[in-house]
């Protein structure tokens, strides 16, 4: 199983779209060293989490043949997360597909917001190489060769955000993006899933700060007592690889502030383009 990192920032992106503070002044200087663009993660080439607005980005930058995606989780319908407009494009004049069939896992307000941005420009010739399916937590199901269990997110009080949990030829993968905890709920499910994870990526928003569970994201003391958690219940262990991502230009996310959170935690902290792979 190959993972690759290809956006490790928040909404905002770093250095942050309409900000002008010293960090952001200086990213810009760092050029795409210091980038960090909206959160997506693509699994064997073919799996897609969450589909942001850099998408095209990502592809052009990496070499990521977006046409090969079978599979596209969707973490919740937060603009950085699903930019569905650029699906209208997937078919007719505008592509050449290697897979006719992209289907896209999401909750009701993902499905909502791809018919409302689709709408006017869907043609009836592409509309049939896309297709919606709404998932809930606390679900498992089947995408091609990926074995998917659904936990709940805490991160919007308008629509049941979502984690995953995904495993391939015994290999296992836990995000967890856009959440401020996991609930106990959620990780007795997990457990009961038989979920054992090779690597778990963390939502760390605010950086070395704490950011509080009852939030919508997490600092790395917050990343912390999740994963302390998730070892007790038998889901992380020694061998797990443990990431952190998704930053926000406020915490200052440099790599040599990185690099003091990674010695101290044991984690690695993700940048765009990096890549890991579970053998």
């Amino acid at each position: 199983m190959k993972i690759s990192f290809l956006g490790t920032g928040a909404a905002e992106g770093v250095p942050a779209m309409f900000c002008n503070c010293d960090f952001c002044r200086q990213a810009r200087k760092g050029g795409t060293a210091m980038m960090r663009t909206r959160s997506q993660v693509i699994i064997d080439g073919d799996l897609s989490i969450d589909f942001p607005p850099e998408a095209y980005y990502h592809a052009v930058r990496f070499g990521v043949n977006l046409s090969a995606l079978k599979h596209i989780l969707v973490t919740h319908s937060h603009m950085d997360h699903f930019y569905a407009h650029d699906f209208i494009l997937r078919g007719y004049k505008y592509a050449s597909l290697d897979e006719d069939l992209l289907n896209i896992y999401g909750n009701n307000e993902v499905a909502k917001v791809f018919a409302e941005c689709t709408a006017r420009e869907m043609k009836e010739v592409v509309a049939p190489h896309v297709r919606i399916n709404t998932v809930k937590p606390f679900s498992q199901f089947e995408a091609g060769e990926y074995s998917v269990s659904v936990i709940p997110a805490q991160h919007s009080l308008k629509e049941d955000a979502l984690l995953f949990y995904i495993e391939k030829g015994g290999k296992g993968y836990l995000h967890l993006y856009d959440t401020g905890n996991v609930t106990d709920e959620a990780i007795s499910y997990l457990k009961k899933c038989c979920a054992r994870a090779d690597v778990i990526a963390y939502d760390c928003t605010f950086g070395s700060s704490c950011g509080n569970l009852t939030a919508r994201h997490m600092g790395i003391a917050d990343v912390e007592n999740v994963r302390e958690r998730l070892t007790a219940a038998g889901i992380s262990g020694d061998k797990t690889i443990s990431v952190i991502t998704h930053f926000s230009h406020n915490c200052h996310p440099s790599a040599e502030n990185l690099a003091k959170i990674e010695k101290e935690y044991g984690v690695v902290a993700a940048y765009d383009g990096m890549e890991i792979q579970i053998r």
